[in-house]
C-alpha cells in the first residue's frame, strides 16, 4: 500500500484555516499537517470593537483543537524557519517537516523602518494593539487623535487600509457616547490625495464625505517624514498627536529571506493566476503572502484569502494526480466598514462597483456573520 499523500500548510489564519477546508472536502485521505506556534485562530475582523468594549480577547480567540480533530489536521506548534529541497522539507523550530505538497498562508510582516514608529500603534499586529488603543482613549481626557496607513512603494497592492476607517469612524462614535467628542480633535492622514484606492473611486469619495461630515480633519497627499511622541511630522507640515493609529505596508515575512522562492518587487511570493509560487512545483500560496498576478486593485482580506484558498486547494491537488493545474479565482472585495452602530457596504469586481450607504442593518450584518464564519471552526 502507497503511503498517504503529504500536505503541509504553514499558518493558521484565515488563509490556511480555509486551505484547511478547501483540501478536506475535495479529498478526506491525504495527510494534512498545520504548522503555526498556537493552535488558535484570532479573529482580527473583530479587534475594530475592542477600543469600545463590544468585544473582549476571549470572543476573539477560537481555540482549533476540535477543528484540527474534525478535519484530521496534525498541529505542528513551531515557527518556520526556511525550507529545502525545492521545498518538500520545511525547516521549523521544533523541526523538520517533509511534505508532498505545500501551502503557504502565514501572512505578512508590516514594514516597520519610518523613524518615530514606536510611538504609534498598528492596529493589526492583534489583539493586544487594540486593547491597548482601548486602554489610551479611556486614560485620555481630551486632545489630537492621528489614524493614518501607508503602504509598500514597491507593491501598491500590499496595504490593509480598510480597516483604518474603522477605527477612525468607530473612535469617532464611541466619543460621542461618551459624551466627549468634543473635546478630541481627529485627524486622517495618508502620504495620497486619494487614500483607500483598492476599495474603489466610488468609495473614496464617500469616505472622505463621511469624514467631513463628522468633523475629522484630513491631512492627504503628504509623504511622512517621522512621528514623534506628540506628533506627525509629513513633508506638507506636522500636526500635534497624542494618540497615533498606523497601518504601514506590508512585506513577507523574514524567513522567506531563508529560501529560493520568487519574491515580488515589495518582497511578497511571486505567485501566478493558479496562487502557484512561480518556478516552484506543488508549493502554493494564499492570502497576504502572495503578489499574484491580475488585477492591480487586488484587495489583502480574508474574503480574497478564501478566494484564493479554493483555487490553491483544487490546483494542489490536481497536480498530485498528475492533471494540468488550472483553476483560478474571481478578484473581489467585499467589505462592511463599521462604525460601532452603522455600517457601508463596499463591493468591487472588475466589471462594477457598489456602495451602500451607512445603515444600523448592516452593522448588525457584520456581527452576523463574524457568528457565521467562526461557527465552523469552533
Amino acid at each position: 500500500m502507497n503511503p498517504p499523500t503529504r500536505i503541509t500548510i504553514i499558518g493558521s489564519g484565515f488563509g490556511a484555516l480555509s486551505s484547511v477546508l478547501e483540501i478536506r472536502r475535495r479529498d478526506a485521505n491525504v495527510e494534512i499537517t498545520l504548522i503555526a506556534p498556537r493552535a488558535e485562530l484570532h479573529y482580527l475582523s473583530g479587534i475594530i470593537w475592542i477600543p469600545c468594549g463590544l468585544r473582549p480577547r476571549e470572543q476573539l480567540i477560537v481555540p482549533l483543537a476540535n477543528f484540527f480533530k474534525r478535519m484530521q489536521v496534525r498541529h505542528v506548534a513551531a515557527e518556520v524557519t526556511g525550507l529545502r529541497d525545492g521545498g518538500r522539507v520545511v525547516e521549523t523550530t521544533t523541526g523538520e517537516v517533509g511534505n508532498d505538497a505545500l501551502v503557504i498562508a502565514s501572512g505578512g510582516r508590516f514594514i516597520k523602518k519610518l523613524p518615530g514608529i514606536e510611538h504609534a500603534i498598528t492596529p493589526c499586529e492583534g489583539i493586544a494593539a487594540a486593547e491597548k488603543i482601548r486602554d489610551r482613549l479611556r486614560a485620555m481626557a481630551g486632545g489630537p487623535i492621528a489614524v493614518g496607513f501607508a503602504g509598500n512603494p514597491n507593491e501598491p497592492g500590499a496595504v490593509r487600509g480598510g480597516p483604518m476607517f474603522e477605527f477612525l469612524f468607530g473612535i469617532d462614535e464611541q466619543l460621542k457616547r461618551e459624551s466627549r467628542r468634543e473635546k478630541f480633535e481627529l485627524v486622517f492622514f495618508n502620504p495620497s490625495k486619494e487614500p483607500g484606492q483598492r476599495l474603489g473611486p466610488k468609495a473614496v469619495k464617500y469616505l472622505l464625505a463621511e469624514m467631513e461630515k463628522r468633523g475629522i480633519r484630513t491631512h492627504l497627499g503628504h509623504k511622512m517624514q517621522r512621528f514623534d511622541a506628540d506628533r506627525v511630522v509629513t513633508e506638507g507640515g506636522e500636526f500635534a498627536a497624542d494618540l497615533i493609529l498606523f497601518m504601514p505596508g506590508m512585506t513577507g515575512n523574514l524567513w522567506f529571506d531563508q529560501t529560493e522562492l520568487a519574491r515580488s518587487p515589495g518582497g511578497l511570493l511571486q505567485a501566478d493566476a493558479q496562487c502557484s509560487v512561480v518556478g516552484t512545483q506543488n508549493i502554493y500560496v494564499v492570502g497576504d503572502s502572495g503578489s499574484f498576478s491580475g488585477t492591480e486593485w487586488m484587495p489583502k482580506q480574508a474574503h480574497m484569502a478564501d478566494l484564493q484558498a479554493a483555487a490553491a486547494a483544487e490546483n494542489l491537488l490536481a497536480g498530485l494526480r498528475g492533471q494540468t493545474p488550472n483553476a483560478t479565482f474571481k478578484v473581489e472585495l467585499i467589505c462592511i466598514i463599521d462604525a460601532i452602530d452603522h455600517g457601508t457596504v463596499v463591493f468591487r469586481n472588475p466589471r462594477r462597483q457598489i456602495i451602500l450607504p451607512s445603515s444600523r442593518l448592516f452593522c448588525w450584518a457584520k456581527r452576523l456573520f463574524e457568528g457565521v464564519y467562526l461557527r465552523r471552526y469552533r
